[in-house]
């Protein structure tokens, strides 16, 4: 019980110093917040439905959904893959594919939907192939996951490395070697190991899959009803003077932020330990 107490106690400047981050986070984050959902509800109930009704509001959640929907399994996949990977086995390359998983960190979101806009737009290296073919990525659905793709690779990979690196491989190894196949390993042994540690790195991915602008900006061609998510609608209706119906998509938006929000602490608060250990590297 003592423990507990000098454990809660801070020294020095420290409470000075607590007070002050939660003044500038209040500032800085709950503020802001605050003021979405107030100037979303201004003119009232019936506005604020009224302009998350319109057909372009719609049309942009529905893309909002569809592009998650894709990207987040895809990068589930590639995660638990290059996880397994690089945990589990000694290679030429890991320094690099570690750099690579890391490199959307690093670089500026509007650089990673201009390198699909170089790739596959009209004056791109397979622009006139494509053209040819009468196939579509760029200001279309699939120009839209590849950049949500590319922009949220690292979440889930990043989430489980250090966690299957700390849980080594021993336990795989005594399964295979009592006859168990590959993929029953996979399934009996290795995910129950690192499925919470995946389900988080899964609402990550899903909140910035949902709440990302720059890749998707530049990959859209900003075509209302067809190719503007929900970030991309909030400036479109921002910029014409549509305040109301801007801020009730943002609102959607930030409580998408805040569902991830809560489930995230859930996560934290039930499985401490497990996801403690994913972040010791």
């Amino acid at each position: 019980m003592s423990g507990n107490t000098s454990s809660a106690r801070l020294p020095g400047a420290a409470p000075l110093l607590v007070i002050a981050s939660v003044a500038v986070m209040g500032v800085l984050v709950i503020l802001p917040l605050w003021t979405v959902f107030h100037d979303a509800f201004s003119k009232g109930l019936e506005a604020y439905l009224a302009a998350l009704k319109e057909p372009d509001a719609l049309a942009a959640i529905r893309l909002t959904l569809i592009v998650a929907a894709i990207s987040v399994p895809l990068n589930a996949v590639f995660g638990v893959a290059a996880a397994w990977a690089v945990a589990k086995f000694e290679f030429k390359g890991k320094s690099l594919l570690l750099t690579v998983i890391d490199l959307p960190f690093s670089i500026s979101p509007v650089i990673s939907g201009l390198v699909w806009v170089l790739l596959f737009g009209a004056q791109g290296w397979f622009g006139e192939w494509l053209a040819d073919h009468d196939l579509k990525i760029v200001f279309a659905l699939p120009g839209l996951v590849l950049a949500t793709v590319l922009v949220t690779l690292p979440f889930v990979a990043r989430e489980l490395i250090p966690l299957m690196q700390e849980q080594g491989s021993d336990q795989e190894a005594a399964a295979l070697t009592l006859g168990a196949s590959g993929f029953t390993t996979f399934l009996r042994i290795t995910l129950p190991n690192i499925r919470w540690a995946l389900l988080y790195g899964v609402l990550l991915c899903n909140a910035r899959a949902m709440g990302e602008f720059g890749a998707v900006s530049v990959v859209s061609g900003h075509i209302r009803g067809q190719t503007t998510t929900l970030p991309l609608h909030v400036e479109v209706l921002y910029n014409d003077y549509d305040f109301v119906g801007a801020f009730a998509a943002a609102s959607l938006l930030a409580s998408l932020g805040l569902v991830t929000l809560v489930l995230k602490s859930v996560l934290e608060w039930r499985h401490a330990g497990e996801l403690s250990q994913s972040r010791k590297h």
